[in-house]
């Protein structure tokens, strides 16, 4: 299968330290990570009393939005351990560094609204399974915010994106509603 993007799908001029990977695992490595979450049990997002759309499975790390903490929480499960050897190789880190790794399930019309991810967070990598996406980036200083500013792409099933540096500080992200149901598994360091 050609790992290249097709005209239409080359995302816009993305901000500088996001990357994106089309076809960074397989047709079988995601059926074999569809298995793997099948098992899992994941519950609802809960944000600031609000109740997501979405169901999670956290391991590793866990920050808990009300107090603000991060604790330890499970073990990851070792049926991830090639798919973390693959993502740190990408970072260039070991895979030690790599603290949590986020099931996340949105079923159909789920979005994520507009944030940057956690402060105890650094890089953030991103695996999408099942379906696609449009993400969208923006600037997360409101002065700089312009109607050009904002930049939306898709972002396809079996591809990686990874956020660092300025894209991680200086810009916050969110999804549109899915269309149908999907899965994505995000990987991030410790700041």
């Amino acid at each position: 299968m050609n790992s290249l993007l097709t005209l239409f799908d080359q995302p816009p001029l993305l901000p500088e330290g996001f990357h994106y990977t089309p076809e960074f695992i397989t047709v079988e490595q995601e059926s074999e990570l569809l298995a793997v979450i099948e098992q899992l049990e994941l519950h609802a997002m809960v944000f600031q009393g609000y109740t997501a759309k979405r169901k999670v499975a956290s391991f590793g790390y866990d920050y808990n939005f009300t107090t603000r903490q991060l604790t330890k929480g499970q073990p990851i499960p070792g049926q991830f351990d090639w798919l973390i050897d693959k993502v740190a190789a990408q970072l260039m880190i070991s895979r030690e560094q790599i603290a949590e790794l986020l099931v996340t399930e949105y079923p159909m019309g789920a979005v994520i609204n507009w944030h940057r991810d956690a402060p105890p967070f650094d890089r953030i990598a991103g695996i999408s399974l099942a379906g696609d996406c449009i993400f969208k980036l923006r600037p997360y200083d409101r002065s700089l915010r312009t109607r050009k500013s904002s930049i939306s792409f898709p972002v396809r099933q079996r591809s990686l994106y990874i956020m660092q540096g300025p894209a991680r500080s200086d810009w916050e992200h969110s999804t549109a509603p899915v269309t149908a149901t999907r899965y994505s598994i995000t990987l991030r360091t410790l700041a």
